[in-house]
């Protein structure tokens, strides 16, 4: 166990958890992780050892066969997954926001059909929310929910569903007028439901086509996919919670819990580049001696581990708030923030330790470097995190003349 990244107040069984975690990494991720990443294959084998280990159930309550353990333990483990392969933290990340959603804002009849499923693994969750069109401007969805009968039919187009293919069950966001008159708030006129179809691609249930896979830069393995819903027929009792206009809100009580999330892998892939960096630095000769015995190359190393320490710390102090029930806008924010910022440029450090062979596909850095730019924008761009954490902080600082 490195010395860095330490998470204090820890129990028995949240050290239990993580030590096992990081024993799979360790064994069953981290030696075969860039050959996947690099033929972009879904790592099949990787996602069955996770269900044998119950981390698909691992923040659903107890009652629906989860493990019922908090969101520190979830961020935690996906710090530790994510050291290994950011991919693979990006499969259950999804699947966690909706079961998260269920579980805060479903009808008993939601919770029941879905979580103990989604618990033992068997049904994959999906969450979608941008379209081609609109980016961070969620109020300008365009797809839409009517209402026909006992149903609602749903039309349009979405767009960056992570685990798109692979998933049973999409939690999709779309605007739906029903009982909200011309000239409501956009987000008060949303709604979110809950899509069920097979996995794969091409038309996986009628009205609903997942096209492929699209093609990117980094974050390979995990399919991220469009996806085209014309005339899908929906039951009205798959609008989560049971009504309509309610959907903006769940969405973003999920999407904290993302942001937490993209924090913890955040920190995962910067411990990852640091332990790459520092050991290149003591192998790696230059005038007769290890580069790590250079100045420039200490200080390079002591900013790599401070930047660790501080995402780390600052993405606990979030998921901690979390839990406690408490609104945590303002510190999801700021930890997402700061743990995507500083991992670009751990990362980039360690590339530059590595010099010339960081370049290289046969060396780790080189995945590593393509990968951390997705954390960048996903869960929002810095850019939005730093409105949230503004408007927060001109809230609890408001001026009193």
């Amino acid at each position: 166990m490195s010395r860095l990244a330490q998470t204090a107040g820890l129990t028995d069984i949240q050290r239990e958890i993580l030590a096992t975690v990081r024993d799979f990494v360790d064994k069953e991720i981290l030696p075969v992780a860039t050959e996947l990443e690099h033929r972009d294959e879904y790592p099949t084998r990787i996602v069955d050892g996770l269900k044998e280990l119950g981390l698909f159930g691992l923040m659903i309550p107890e009652e629906y066969g989860g493990l019922g353990e908090s969101l520190l333990t979830y961020a935690l483990c996906v710090e530790e997954i994510a050291r290994g392969w950011m991919s693979v933290s990006g499969i259950i990340n999804t699947h966690f926001i909706v079961a998260y959603m269920l579980k805060r804002h479903g009808t008993e009849e939601q919770r029941a059909t879905f979580l103990p499923r989604m618990a033992a693994g068997e049904v994959r969750g999906a969450f979608s929310m941008s379209e081609p069109g609109l980016g961070s401007d969620v109020a300008a969805i365009t797809s839409k929910g009517i209402r026909d009968g006992d149903s609602y039919v749903l039309n349009g187009q979405k767009m960056w569903l992570t685990n798109g293919g692979t998933s049973s069950l999409v939690a999709v966001l779309c605007r739906s007028d029903e009982g909200h008159p011309e000239g409501t708030a956009p987000h008060r006129s949303m709604t979110t439901f809950l899509v069920e179809k097979e996995p794969g691609f091409g038309e996986v249930r009628p009205g609903l086509t997942i096209p492929g896979k699209i093609d990117k830069m980094g974050y390979k393995g995990v399919d991220t996919t469009e996806l085209i819903m014309d005339g899908l027929r929906i039951p009205a009792n798959r609008v989560l919670g049971g009504a309509t206009g309610r959907g903006f809100y769940q969405m973003m009580d999920g999407v904290e819990v993302g942001r937490v999330n993209v924090a913890a892998r955040g920190c995962g892939v910067a411990q990852r580049a640091f332990e790459l960096g520092v050991s290149y630095a003591q192998q790696r000769h230059t005038f007769g001696k290890p580069i790590a015995e250079h100045q420039a190359i200490q200080f390079k190393l002591a900013e790599m581990a401070t930047k660790v320490e501080a995402a780390h710390a600052m993405m606990v102090n979030a998921a901690r708030k979390k839990d406690s029930g408490e609104r945590n806008d303002l510190e999801a924010g700021m930890a997402k923030y700061l743990a995507s910022e500083y991992c670009k440029e751990v990362v980039e450090d360690a590339f530059r330790i590595h010099g010339g062979y960081g370049f290289s596909k046969e060396y780790e850095i080189e995945r590593l470097y393509r990968e951390a730019p997705m954390l960048l924008i996903g869960e929002g761009t810095a850019e939005i995190q730093k409105m949230i954490i503004g408007r927060r902080l001109l809230e609890e600082y408001r001026f009193q003349g």
